[in-house]
């Protein structure tokens, strides 16, 4: 059965536009305003976090939307600190959006004596009273399983195909989806089927951690328009070079489309002046000026996709109805046409 409150939004400072535009499509799902939560999240002068709410959130499904991005330990805490001080305002439940996962590329020990830094995390938020999470794109599928509660881990690939489709219209028989490395076939063939191209592989070798000594292109790309796909780009490195292989391989165009635009450092800089024709990041991570304004770079949003994921969660209807490209066209409708 329907809950009988309506879910209430309240966000962090981590992607307070991305939280914005998800009350705004839940506006216009439910007939109804729908706002962030009056609250404040501020630093102490020594930068020790604190927060208030001002609404009574008692017996509440509140959802708390913050990306634990760049900074990553700030915006965790700030994460943990909200659930706590909603969790001490009897809020009946606690839902995390988080949609970019922070140190998820640690799911693992890589090397003796290093951290499984994700589990960690993990371990904060479950211990922070947060009843449930809601995610895009894990680095790796089972860093669900490190969570001793229940994950949605939604996908970017539908979106993807649907943009794929409307910008690419009548000339798909020429493109072929490319994984920048042999871990994320899976990733790279999910698309490939969706949109029904072929699927090659750029392999890398790596004589020490941080340098890439050669990459080869596994299939044929002469004569096609390359599109790259992958969860993250950080420095954006890989990404270019991949691009410039591909292109030395014998591709016409090469573009990218990756779910979580980190973009540290050189990034920007590197992707501006690379042989790609066009970056696809979503929204997930807010981002930068230089982001914003870089020719070949640009965001499709995810506030259709959580704000459905959101009153479904709430409504107790189903979640994974949303990795059908088929349920999200109409909730894209306006951005997207298929055909």
């Amino acid at each position: 059965m329907p809950a009988m409150t309506e879910p209430k939004l309240i966000s962090g400072n981590a992607n307070r536009p991305l939280a914005q535009a998800i009350a705004r499509r839940m506006s216009l799902h439910r007939g109804m305003s729908v706002k962030l939560v009056d609250a404040r999240v501020e630093r102490f002068n020594d930068q020790e976090i604190f927060v208030e709410v001002f609404e009574n959130v008692r017996g509440e499904d509140m959802f708390i939307v913050q990306s634990t991005s760049n900074p990553a330990n700030d915006n965790l805490m700030e994460l943990l600190i909200i659930a706590d001080a909603l969790r001490r305002s009897s809020a009946a439940r606690i839902t995390a959006v988080i949609p970019y996962f922070g140190y998820a590329r640690q799911d693992r020990r890589t090397k003796a004596r290093t951290p499984i830094s994700a589990k960690l995390v993990a371990n904060l938020i479950t211990e922070a009273g947060i009843d449930r999470v809601l995610t895009l794109d894990l680095h790796a599928t089972q860093i669900q399983g490190f969570f001793d509660l229940p994950v949605d881990n939604l996908y970017a690939a539908p979106i993807f195909a649907l943009d794929v489709e409307h910008n690419f219209r009548g000339r798909l028989q020429d493109v072929i989806v490319v994984s920048p490395d042999v871990g994320g076939v899976s990733r790279a063939r999910e698309l490939a089927k969706r949109i029904g191209c072929a699927l090659a592989i750029v392999d890398k070798r790596r004589e020490k951690p941080g340098e890439i000594a050669e990459m080869t292109v596994i299939g044929d790309v002469t004569g096609k328009t390359c599109i790259i796909v992958d969860d993250i780009c950080d420095t954006a490195g890989t990404l270019c070079k991949a691009a410039q292989v591909l292109i030395e391989a014998g591709a016409t165009e090469v573009h990218s489309y990756i779910t979580h635009g980190v973009l540290s450092g050189p990034a920007v800089e590197r992707i501006t002046n690379s042989v790609m024709k066009s970056l696809v990041i979503t929204d997930s991570i807010e981002a930068s000026e230089a982001v914003k304004a870089a020719p070949n770079i640009r965001i499709v949003p995810t506030a259709p996709l959580f704000a459905q994921a959101i009153l479904n969660t709430w409504n107790g209807t189903s979640v994974s109805s949303l990795f059908d490209q088929d349920t999200l066209t109409p909730i894209y409708e306006g951005l997207y046409q298929r055909g």
